[in-house]
């Protein structure tokens, strides 16, 4: 079956604005840093996967002196993730590519580290992209990844509220169970912290900044009512955030070598 693109182009001007040029998920350099925190990245092969419109692959190449290949699932996404590396000057470090859902289409043992940002969070087969990742990492080469997570338990109406307004696939772990998946891939050196008290902190700041000084060139780019649908995405999503069923996590460990 064919992907249906979900980032619809205000999603991705939305997301630009409130989290930097290129970033379709929180934090910016300051996340890319932490994802490459003590894995050595200067000269390395990195897979990015979902790499959405390039920005944290265009922050490894040049901050962090790696070559980036990103994959992502939506065609649009990849192309402006092309065009956006030729403009920089970094299309010689950093590739794109539309894959599809499923094995991934590299070589065992072809890249020195993985890392994913947001993604891992709408892939509903935790056990194949991970098994995966583990695939193409070359012996001794880490995964790293930040996510969205959930708590313990079913789904409140909030949280079904907040997954019908964001108009997004989720497919939600906690952390603990992202744990023992990575060490059921065979991943050892596994670490798993909670990131949910920073971003409970950023989402509450994006929230005044959308309600705020940021609200008229919303509607400027976007139009009053995408506008005031993200408003109240942000707003539905920080109930959740609130709650603790929403969380956001970091996730690593290390192929053996």
């Amino acid at each position: 079956m064919s992907h249906e693109n979900e980032y619809f182009p205000n999603m991705v001007t939305m997301l630009e604005l409130i989290w930097g040029d290129g970033y379709m998920a929180p934090g910016g350099p300051k996340n890319v840093a932490r994802l490459l925190r003590g894995l050595d990245p200067a000269g390395k092969r990195i897979l990015d996967i979902g790499s959405g419109i390039g920005g944290p692959a265009f922050e490894m190449a040049r901050t962090h002196g790696a070559t980036v290949v990103g994959i992502d699932l939506e065609q649009p996404l990849v192309e402006r993730a092309e065009a956006d590396a030729a403009k920089h000057g970094l299309a010689d470090r950093c590739s794109f590519q539309t894959v599809v859902a499923g094995p991934l289409p590299f070589e065992d043992n072809a890249f020195d580290i993985v890392v994913s940002s947001g993604a891992f969070t709408q892939i509903a087969d935790k056990r194949g992209i991970l098994g995966e990742s583990f695939r193409v990492l070359k012996p001794g080469g880490s995964l790293s990844c930040y996510d969205w997570l959930k708590s313990d338990g079913e789904y409140s109406e909030d949280m079904h509220y907040w997954f019908k307004v964001e108009g997004l696939t989720y497919a939600m772990e906690t952390l603990d169970s992202y744990a023992k998946l990575l060490a059921d891939a065979g991943f050892v050196d596994v670490e798993c912290d909670d990131a949910s008290a920073w971003y409970r902190q950023e989402a509450r700041r994006e929230y005044e900044l959308m309600t705020g000084d940021l609200y008229p060139r919303m509607v400027e780019l976007l139009g009053q009512t995408d506008a005031d649908h993200f408003v109240e995405d942000w707003r539905a999503m920080l109930v959740v955030i609130d709650k603790g069923e929403m969380r956001q996590g970091y996730s690593r460990g290390r192929r053996p070598a």
